[in-house]
């Protein structure tokens, strides 16, 4: 049987700026091996960008847009308004950056972007189409709190795809994939601790149930993945592709030049990660 490979991004908002790079270097290197890609949240849409051969796009975004006072904004949120205002965002760079879906779908590659569903608080992975694709990558970007309203797939509503399963590896095994690549945001070190999030979720989301307990049980599933990734059923090849210790962007970071340094860091990953997979 033929060896199936796929690609999995985690996000992690402004952290995403790593995996933009690895995939800008990818690009520019012609490398792209993958039979499945599965994103969620800042990492699909490093993807998309990624599989429509749009080098530079998301760095644009992140060094530039979302460097913008209207699109992280404490003020505006206290004011009752957005922390992160994707609606500002999408409006912005889909008529200064569009996404070619034509060159994307053509590629016939298994392109998965996942959600959470606020009732259940299960992860929902779905193939987008050149019609909803924009919508899917703003709905798996909606973090719960900062991002005030819930979007809406197939009649459900729901919350960023990094709730419920921030790195989709056991995805990528379960859709039959036996050589993945994972990129992940954070150094190989960092294992998840329960804490704010998980405190001010009680107050915020009682009535979301499912959305609650996703957020809740999130530090697990994440530490639960790593595992994964480090312990892979048999005949499964994870190969880990992860940012250095010295990796400073954090989840909200607004300077350009920690977000210029840390994207060529994934720059240079991206030559390590294309050396591993090619061995």
């Amino acid at each position: 049987m033929a060896e199936k490979t796929a690609l999995v991004i985690e996000g992690g908002a402004m952290r995403g700026i790593f995996s933009a790079g690895v995939m800008d270097q990818f690009l520019e290197e012609g490398f792209n091996p993958f039979d499945m890609v599965i994103g969620v949240s800042a990492g699909s849409i490093n993807a998309a960008a990624y599989l429509a051969d749009h080098k530079g796009r998301n760095f644009e975004v992140y060094t530039n847009y979302s460097l913008h006072p209207d699109y992280i904004s404490l003020n505006n949120f206290l004011k009752g308004k957005h922390f992160i205002d994707l609606d500002w965002l999408w409006d912005v760079t889909e008529k200064d950056l569009p996404i070619d879906t034509e060159l994307l779908f053509e590629k016939c590659i298994d392109f998965e972007i996942g959600f959470t569903l606020n009732e259940s608080g299960d992860a929902l992975f779905l193939n987008p189409t050149a019609e909803n694709l924009s919508h899917y990558l703003k709905a798996s970007c909606t973090i719960p709190l900062f991002y005030r309203n819930f979007l809406e797939i197939k009649g459900q509503e729901v919350s960023d795809g990094g709730v419920s399963a921030p790195i989709p590896v056991e995805r990528a095994v379960e859709k039959g994939a036996t050589r993945i690549m994972v990129l992940r945001s954070r150094p190989e070190s960092y294992r998840m601790q329960n804490g704010f999030d998980f405190k001010i979720a009680n107050l915020v989301f009682s009535k979301h149930k499912g959305l609650l307990k996703a957020i809740k049980n999130r530090y697990l599933v994440y530490n639960q993945s790593i595992e994964f990734i480090h312990n892979p059923p048999k005949g499964v090849e994870i190969i880990e592709i992860c940012p250095p210790e010295h990796f400073k962007t954090s989840r909200f970071t607004q300077d350009y030049q920690t977000l210029l340094d840390d994207y060529n860091i994934g720059k240079e990953m991206g030559k390590i990660a294309i050396e591993k997979f090619d061995r």
